[in-house]
Order: C-alpha cells, then sequence, then structure tokens
C-alpha cells in the first residue's frame, strides 16, 4: 500500500479517471444518491490516493480553508468495496488528517460526516459538532477535529 498526494492540476488524466469512477461507484451508485460529485471544490483541493500495486483502493480530498468551511476540511473519504475489510478506512483518514495539519498549519479539520460513521470519526479524535442534518437525503453531522 502507498499513498500520493497531489493537487489537481498534477494528476494524470488516467488518475482522475480513476478518482472518479471510485467516488461514482460509492457515492452515487452504491448509495444510490443522484447528486453532483464532480464539482469546483476539485480544483482546489489536494487529492489523496491510496494505492494497491497499481490500483485505486483509495481515496480522499483536502479542502482548503474557506473552501467548505472556514477551516480546512476533509471530504469524499472512499475506500473500494473489495478492500474494506482491511482497515483501509481508518489508515486512509489517519494519513489524511496528517497530511491536512501539515498542509494547513495545524488548524482543526471541519468535516460533514454521514451520521452512521459518527462512532468511525469520533475514534479518530473528531467531536460532534450540532445536530444532525440531511444532505443529498443521507444523514449526516459536522464534526470538527481540533490539535491538542
Amino acid at each position: 500500500m502507498r499513498y500520493i498526494l497531489k493537487d489537481f492540476t498534477s494528476l494524470s488524466t488516467q488518475e482522475l479517471f480513476e478518482i472518479y469512477k471510485l467516488r461514482s461507484d460509492i457515492f452515487v451508485v452504491e448509495q444510490n444518491c443522484a447528486y453532483q460529485d464532480v464539482d469546483d471544490k476539485d480544483l482546489s483541493s489536494f487529492h489523496v490516493m491510496l494505492f494497491s500495486d497499481h490500483q485505486l483502493a483509495g481515496y480522499s480530498r483536502l479542502l482548503p480553508p474557506g473552501t467548505s468551511y472556514q477551516e480546512p476540511s476533509i471530504g469524499r473519504v472512499a475506500v473500494k468495496r473489495e478492500f474494506r475489510t482491511q482497515g483501509l478506512g481508518k489508515s486512509l483518514m489517519k494519513h489524511s488528517i496528517k497530511q491536512t495539519l501539515e498542509l494547513y498549519n495545524n488548524q482543526a479539520i471541519v468535516i460533514s460526516a454521514q451520521a452512521y460513521l459518527l462512532k468511525f470519526y469520533t475514534d479518530l479524535g473528531f467531536t460532534k459538532e450540532g445536530e444532525e442534518y440531511l444532505e443529498d437525503d443521507i444523514p449526516h453531522i459536522k464534526m470538527r477535529y481540533k490539535v491538542h
């Protein structure tokens, strides 16, 4: 397993294709949610790719402050179905948190987490902020990671 971090302009067309395919497979098809996954936020974000051999196994995007929230954020966290029993989601998030803290000078990180993953994100050090809300008809909760 290896991680690669790139800004949008550094992504190859093949990498971009694989990222969009993975995100579409999970967030549109698997979750049966018709929404615009590809958005302008991709242009200003950093993209974390987790590879197993030469196959994209996981992905997240790191959003700069002022993009989704005043603080930096992590979004579009996805692990390909066949890799989900290997603890890669936790590894991917730990790596994404570390990269976000390095890129944005240890600022707090705010995320919009799917509500069913509350314990997953709490175990990683995020705390719940506010009440549950619907985003694309899926229950979400705002969460914050503070550097101690």
